[in-house]
C-alpha cells in the first residue's frame, strides 16, 4: 500500500507528489505527517539541490478533507489545537527549508493548499487552476497558513481575500504574486524545467542564504515564526469549537447553507 506522498529522485531533484487523487489531494492527519517528515528527510539529503512539490491528478490540493474535518468538529479545543499545530509545523517546514522550493500547480488550490504554494520559493501553476482561501464560509480563518500567504500576496490582498473567501483564477493569482508564472497545462512541465535548469547554476550555500537573507530583510524568522504558529493554533481551535465555527463546519459536512449566509 503507497502512502499519500510520493517522493521520486530526478537526478539532484527531489519531487515531492501529493497522491491522493481520488480526494483531490485533501490533507488529513496520515498526508501532513508524511509530507513533513518526507521535507524533513530531502531537507538533511545532501545529494537533493532543490524539491518540486506537486499534486497527482488534476488537482493541486483541495485543502481539508472531509473525514479529517468532521473528526475536528466533533474534538474538543486541546485536540484541534494539537492538530493545528502538527499543520503549523508542516507549512514551517516548508517555508524554512534549505533546499530551493518550486510548487509546481497542476490544478486548483483550496485552503491549505493555497498554503503549500505561498511557502514555496518559486509557484508556477497551470492557466486553469483556481483558488480559494474559503476558511471565512465556514466560520473560520485561514490561521496557520496566514502568515506565508501574507508575506506572499501582500497584506492588502490577504484582506481581501481572508473576508471575501471568494474563488480567484490563475491571472489574478499571478497578478497578486501567489504564482510566479501561469502556463498552459502542456507548457508546465517545461516552465518547471527551466526554473530548476537555473537553480542548478547556482551554489546550494548561496540559496540557502539566499532565502534566509530574503526572510530576514521581511521581518520573518524562524523562531518568531514559531511563536505566530502557537498562537495561530490557539486561534483556529477556538474558533472551530465556536457557535460559528461549528455551525459552519455542520453546514459544510451537511451540505446546507449556515444560518448567517444570506440568500442571492
Amino acid at each position: 500500500m503507497t502512502g499519500p506522498v510520493h517522493l521520486e529522485h530526478r537526478g539532484s531533484t527531489a519531487w515531492l507528489t501529493l497522491d491522493r487523487a481520488d480526494v483531490h489531494n485533501a490533507f488529513d492527519a496520515a498526508l501532513i505527517a508524511e509530507l513533513t517528515a518526507t521535507l524533513e528527510r530531502v531537507d538533511s539529503d545532501a545529494s537533493v539541490r532543490a524539491v518540486v512539490l506537486t499534486g497527482r491528478g488534476s488537482t493541486f490540493s483541495a485543502g481539508a478533507d472531509l473525514n479529517w474535518m468532521r473528526g475536528m468538529a466533533a474534538a474538543g479545543e486541546d485536540e484541534n489545537r494539537e492538530d493545528s499545530l502538527r499543520l503549523a509545523r508542516l507549512m514551517h517546514t516548508l517555508n524554512f527549508l534549505s533546499k530551493p522550493t518550486v510548487a509546481r500547480v497542476n490544478g486548483s488550490a483550496y485552503g491549505g493548499g493555497v498554503g503549500l504554494v505561498a511557502c514555496c520559493d518559486i509557484a508556477i501553476g497551470v492557466d486553469g487552476a483556481k483558488f480559494s482561501l474559503s476558511e471565512a464560509k465556514l466560520g473560520l480563518v485561514p490561521a496557520v497558513i496566514s502568515p506565508y500567504v501574507v508575506a506572499a500576496i501582500g497584506l492588502r490582498q490577504a484582506r481581501r481575500y481572508f473576508v471575501s473567501a471568494e474563488v480567484f483564477d490563475a491571472g489574478e493569482a499571478r497578478r497578486i504574486g501567489l504564482l510566479h508564472d501561469a502556463v498552459a497545462g502542456d507548457a508546465l512541465d517545461e516552465q518547471v524545467d527551466r526554473v530548476l535548469h537555473m537553480l542548478g547554476k547556482c551554489g546550494p550555500v548561496a540559496q540557502d542564504e539566499a532565502k534566509r537573507l530574503a526572510l530576514r530583510a521581511a521581518g520573518i524568522d524562524a523562531e518568531g515564526a514559531h511563536q505566530l504558529d502557537r498562537e495561530n493554533a490557539a486561534l483556529i481551535a477556538r474558533l472551530r469549537v465556536s457557535p460559528e465555527g461549528q455551525e459552519g463546519l455542520g453546514a459544510f459536512l451537511d451540505k446546507r447553507a449556515p444560518s448567517w449566509a444570506r440568500a442571492s
